[in-house]
């Protein structure tokens, strides 16, 4: 039996915190070792219970969370962080997708989805609804950015496999309407990543978004 996910809550609202608390007790899969209620106080608990999943809320007084998400990935690039928040707000999603984020839910998520996403987000993987990858997308095309000009680096293959990642594909899925190995879509994946000088995704999507490729 493999160990339990070690997980932190970060969120200043004292309620969510308990909420979160009494849905991790039910689960032996997950294993909640700390809680803190700033971002400034994630950082001293990231480095002294090295959790492998934070669940990172934003909006929250000393340092907030998008703050403390680049902060945290720059000492720890492994650590996966899931947003978990009240406000579905498409410029925070942006920013804390394009900061690293593996996940973004919001805190009326049904118990199911919470877990699947951290058990995800432990893997490796990024388990975000395909709504809210087209939400990312309608929110850009509404911007006039000047990057939207930006010179796309992917080859034609690799932006299919972008553009289904967008809709929500698997890789399972991707494979199988491209007619490839679920091998050669990781392989295509860290080409992207490369290229767009990202390391999830979510973080994929957001930028390509972003740029204009998208």
């Amino acid at each position: 039996m493999s160990d339990p996910i070690r997980v932190l809550i970060v969120d200043d609202h004292l309620i969510i915190r308990e909420g979160l608390r009494l849905i991790f007790d039910t689960v032996p899969q997950i294993k909640l070792i700390g809680e803190a209620v700033n971002g400034q106080e994630a950082l001293t608990q990231v480095d002294a219970f090295f959790p492998d999943v934070v669940l990172m809320d934003l909006q929250m007084p000393v340092m907030d969370g998008i703050t403390a998400i680049e902060t945290l990935l720059q000492s720890h690039p492994e650590l996966a962080i899931i947003i978990l928040t009240t406000y579905k707000e498409d410029d925070l999603l942006l920013r804390g997708l394009k900061a690293g984020a593996r996940s973004y839910l919001l805190k009326d998520t049904d118990r199911q989805t919470l877990i699947d996403t951290i058990q995800a987000a432990a893997r490796g993987e990024t388990l975000l609804k395909p709504e809210m990858l087209q939400q990312v997308l309608r929110y850009q095309q509404k911007q006039s950015i000047p990057e939207s000009n930006t010179k796309n680096p992917l080859t034609d293959r690799e932006f299919k496999v972008l553009q289904m990642v967008a809709e929500g594909a698997r890789n399972k899925e991707i494979a199988y309407k491209l007619g490839i190995t679920e091998r050669t879509v990781k392989a295509h994946l860290n080409h992207i990543y490369q290229k767009l000088n990202v390391d999830s995704r979510a973080a994929a999507v957001a930028t390509a978004a972003k740029g204009g490729i998208l």
